[in-house]
């Protein structure tokens, strides 16, 4: 009797443990517990976790939002631990509570869980227990439970019967008529999600009108979050209710009061095209276009224009170009002279892309005039905006005709007062010069990408470098040999000490593109010679350089030149200097090793194919012959690379008595007996 009161005693320890980290004070304790919930339920099992631990939890919904969002998070996960679908009705009063909490995140989180444990019900516990608690968050009393309740409309509806269907459209529509703006918001924001599930003589009779009544809301947060809705309704009607049910609503929010509904409209404009066709888009949304590229509010013009590119690519392609041309175009050149920044520089990153749409012979009359003045414009992000999307021209009339006037605002580029612009147009760099070609490049830029080499920002400097290496693989090894590398060898000697450490910077990426000569002949000499600077930076800067570049040296080479200079930085004064070199002599002993035992393995290979020339005939090992001289080739070097003589041809024994070959050369197998005597006449 004991030991059963004691094994009941154990069994109710981890509740009772959960019980008192939960009403500890500590916070962080209380949250632990939570995410423990999982571990405690496994350890209670199935009835005792639906009988005592989900009871429990209901009862203390009073805690700090970061235990609640914990709580709802684990509940959304919690079917398994109750018994699975069948009983997942359990779940349902602890998240009914958490949906109704002030908190927003918490009720969201709640909600979330509420439409994942609601999915795992089937659709006869689907009307027992979830509608019920859908109706009851509806008639609440706190609008917090309100809106919780908009978000659950589009997992129950689909499952239940029509009557039951009938209850939550009328549910729905007295939420999207409620007092609290919250509330409605809530709705809004919904509607879409909610119409995509309804039937479509519903969706018009009941769910247009409260579309409507939203998008005509004297609260601007609500009619705002009607236009996302209109998106998804215009998708599932025909295009004749779209003209007739959608349209008006869209034509008013379009030239709405509050600025922050035309920015939605904006915002939304590609996917309400999309959603309506071509035809309405031509008759209806071409003059609303216009109407917001030319709207009070920049916001308004800076969305919208960002929307030019994939407005235009998305209309008829049989009045495309007419369509740009007339309607388009000449609200765009209003924009381009914009008095507000942000406006031009969102429609410079767009405005390149009209040119495959126009073609060569529009592109030069219309745009082409149009990217001149961006490229002259104040602002650098505009300047910068065009530059990077030249590729867009050049597909199509090539970038030559801009060339004269890329130069002054490439340069005021690079030469501009924030950093982060100057860093934006080296990225670009690589690209403009292939566009370019070399000889404008070492004519009007290389003197630019030198300069980087030297700012004063450390940023630069780095992007410098790579800008460089990017370029070689751009014009080759012989032109950086002629072109770049002097120059960068001239730092060397400079009085700056960052400057000479940009130096070493550049030998270290330069090395991978240009090979071993150019390595050898020109860019070890001067790693070499910094390895005596008088500045502790620079030298340890030579260690790292030097077993950067060793895999691109000749053995003979490091032997002679490399290791003398490391043995000498791993005796320096200074500690910095002595640990680089140690690390750079100990990892180029690495690579050196590997090399060694892949050339020893090569070498066994080679010996095992000799052994198997000598000891197997003609007649039967010219295949197998082939197999090991392939092995080579593509066979990784083992572990170890010993001779493995003895094991090869125990191998070729084996392979020769399951092999014969006929007079044309074709594998025949015959009896073992024959194939032995076979190999002995052989």
């Amino acid at each position: 009797m004991a030991a059963s009161d004691k094994s009941v005693d154990d069994s109710l320890y981890p509740i009772a443990v959960l019980i008192d980290e939960l009403k500890n004070e500590d916070v962080q304790l209380r949250l632990n517990s939570i995410k423990k919930l999982s571990t405690i339920a496994l350890a209670l099992g199935e009835e005792r976790t639906r009988s005592e631990l989900i009871p429990f939890l209901t009862e203390t919904i009073y805690d700090e939002d970061e235990v609640l969002l914990a709580l709802a998070d684990q509940l959304g996960n919690f079917t398994s631990f109750v018994g699975g679908p069948e009983y997942a009705m359990y779940l349902l009063p602890p998240l009914e509570s958490l949906a109704t909490v002030e908190e927003t995140v918490v009720r969201d989180k709640a909600v979330e869980s509420l439409r994942t444990v609601a999915a795992e019900h089937s659709a006869l516990d689907l009307e027992i227990h979830v509608v019920p608690t859908l109706q009851r968050l509806v008639s609440g009393d706190w609008f917090t439970s309100r809106t919780s309740a908009c978000g659950l409309f589009s997992v129950c509806y689909p499952r239940v019967t029509q009557p039951v269907k009938a209850e939550l459209r009328a549910n729905f529509r007295k939420l999207c008529q409620d007092e609290t703006p919250m509330v409605r918001r809530a709705a809004a924001n919904k509607l879409g999600e909610f119409a995509k599930v309804v039937e479509t003589e519903y969706l018009k009779s009941d769910l247009i009108p409260n579309f409507v009544q939203l998008a005509q809301d004297d609260q601007d947060s609500v009619r705002l979050l009607a236009v996302e809705a209109c998106v998804s309704i215009a998708q599932l009607l025909p295009q004749d209710d779209v003209e007739h049910l959608v349209l008006p609503t869209l034509r008013q929010c379009a030239s709405d009061s509050s600025w922050r509904v035309r920015y939605m409209v904006a915002e939304k404009f590609v996917d309400l095209q999309k959603a309506v066709g071509p035809e309405i888009t031509r008759v209806d949304l071409v003059p609303a276009f216009q109407y917001l590229l030319k709207d009070a509010e920049a916001e308004v013009r800076a969305a919208v224009a960002t929307k030019v590119k994939d407005f235009c690519a998305s209309l008829d392609k049989a009045n495309q170009v007419q369509i740009i041309l007339s309607s388009i175009l000449p609200y765009v050149r209003d924009l381009v002279s914009d008095p507000n920044p942000h406006v031009k520089s969102a429609l410079a990153s767009v405005i390149m892309g009209l040119s495959p749409m126009l073609g060569a012979y529009q592109t030069v009359e219309q745009l082409l005039p149009l990217f001149l003045i961006q490229l002259k414009d104040e602002c650098p992000e505009v300047r910068l905006n065009i530059i990077s999307n030249l590729d867009c021209v050049n597909d199509v009339i090539g970038i030559q005709q801009l060339s004269q006037s890329l130069l002054p605002a490439i340069v005021e580029l690079a030469e501009d007062s924030k950093w982060r612009v100057r860093l934006a147009i080296i990225e670009y760099m690589p690209a403009l010069a292939g566009q370019l070609g070399q000889e404008f490049f070492d004519q009007k830029l290389r003197g630019l990408c030198m300069g980087w080499l030297n700012d004063h920002v450390y940023a630069i400097r780095e992007a410098a470098t790579l800008n460089m290496k990017k370029l070689v693989e751009q014009f080759g090894a012989p032109w950086a040999e002629q072109a770049i590398i002097p120059m960068i060898l001239v730092m060397s000697r400079n009085k700056n000490y960052l400057h000479r450490m940009t130096c070493l910077f550049c030998l270290n990426v330069l090395a991978e593109v240009c090979g071993t000569d150019i390595t050898t002949k020109l860019l070890l000499p001067t790693v070499l010679l910094l390895a005596a600077d008088p500045v502790a930076n620079v030298r340890f800067n030579v260690a790292k350089t030097l077993q950067k570049i060793s895999p691109f040296l000749e053995a003979s080479v490091i032997d002679a030149q490399v290791k003398p200079t490391l043995d000498k930085l791993n005796v320096d004064a200074d500690v910095d200097v002595k640990h680089f070199a140690a690390q750079a002599i100990a990892g180029i002993a690495a690579v050196f090793a590997t090399s060694c035992k892949y050339n020893l393995y090569i070498e066994s290979l080679e010996m095992e194919l000799n052994v198997f020339r000598t000891a197997v005939p003609p007649c039967i090992g010219f295949k197998l012959e082939a197999a090991l001289a392939s092995k080579l080739v593509v066979e990784p070097p083992p572990n170890s690379a010993a001779s493995a003589e003895p094991g090869v041809l125990l191998e070729l024994n084996a392979n020769i008595e399951n092999i014969n070959i006929d007079a044309e050369g074709e594998q025949q197998p015959q009896p073992q007996q024959q194939q032995l005597k076979s190999v002995s006449e052989c």
